[in-house]
């Protein structure tokens, strides 16, 4: 696979300090049921790493000492994870919101025929890739067989009450691009997503997050291997908008690796670019370090592939960062 880190590290992108810490993203590890072409995780079932049982154990203490508001949990696919539903457990008995990032199709896996009910139980909120209403595009990105899984999994999570008016549970979906191209307009895509499966499947949900392709990872080797990569990265920066800076992730987030190291985003975390040194000259951040170490306010370390997340209507966790 071709590195990416090299063509990303020389940039203009304008300097970053942080906001409030409110959320904790955590990567319980790579391992998934799927291998898509657009993931920047470069997951798949024959990764093993995970996080070990010593730095699980260390998340319910930081979200406690640092009134984090929110856990969001991802991979690979989390649930997989054979600590995931005690984290989900601890996390909510100290009142913490819980974001599972599911990739739907988890739910047909061996162990996890009631995983629905667990989410539903402990109100976890689902965001759930789904990167097109129509097979034939969800196939050729996620592999044949997917989107078949995925309406079916959607619709045992509609039954549980998710996505459904008044219930409390909230089903999010995510939306990639097929290819190097920016994302749609969020709001007119959401409205053509809540009318296709409706009509077709009777799937309803929340919102639609539209995500742009990190030129990094899987993704990126693609683009070079095609001989897009530069035009792709022409066509993020020349759709810079400034207004996007004061809303990015990581001005809240900090991101957590399976090995419990600190990152301002998930997609630092997968170029290996770790947050500044919360202690000066004690080596790369930690988790243990956020029980006496405040990131607030620190510098956001940056390179090229943060015009993803600031091109045209803007990209993050939570889908668009303006209209």
């Amino acid at each position: 696979m071709h590195a990416t880190l090299p063509l990303l590290q020389k940039t203009e992108f304008p300097h970053l300090r942080r906001h409030r810490l409110t959320t904790l993203q955590v990567n319980l590890g790579y391992k998934c049921n799927q291998s898509c072409l657009h993931c920047h995780v470069n997951a798949g079932p024959t990764r093993t790493e995970k996080m070990d049982a010593t730095t699980l154990a260390l998340i319910p203490r930081v979200l406690e000492s640092r009134g984090i508001e929110t856990l969001d949990i991802t991979g690979g696919a989390p649930e997989l994870h054979d600590g995931f539903r005690d984290l989900v457990l601890a996390a909510r008995d100290l009142g913490v919101e819980v974001i599972d990032r599911c990739n739907l199709t988890i739910l047909f896996e061996p162990g996890q025929e009631n995983l629905g009910e667990f989410l539903a139980d402990q109100r976890v909120a689902v965001v759930a890739s789904l990167p097109c209403y129509s097979i034939e595009n969800v196939d050729r990105q996620r592999g044949k067989g997917v989107f078949d899984k995925s309406i079916e999994a959607l619709k045992q999570l509609n039954a549980l009450g998710y996505g459904r008016e008044g219930s409390g549970l909230s089903l999010n979906l995510v939306y990639n691009p097929q290819g190097p191209s920016l994302p749609p307009e969020q709001g007119k895509l959401q409205a053509t997503y809540k009318r296709e499966l409706f009509e077709h499947f009777g799937v309803v949900f929340n919102e639609l997050f539209t995500l742009a392709n990190m030129p990094i990872q899987r993704f990126g080797s693609t683009l070079i291997s095609q001989g897009r990569f530069n035009d792709y990265m022409h066509l993020l920066k020349a759709n810079f908008a400034s207004a996007n800076l004061a809303n990015v992730m990581c001005r809240s987030l900090v991101s957590v690796d399976w090995r419990g190291y600190l990152f301002d985003c998930d997609f630092n975390q997968m170029l290996d670019l770790p947050l500044p040194d919360l202690r000066d000259g004690a080596g790369t951040p930690h988790l243990r370090d956020l029980l006496n170490e405040n990131p607030d306010g620190r510098p956001i370390r940056i390179a090229d592939h943060c015009y993803g997340c600031t091109a045209g209507q803007g990209s993050s966790c939570g889908g668009a960062l303006h209209d």
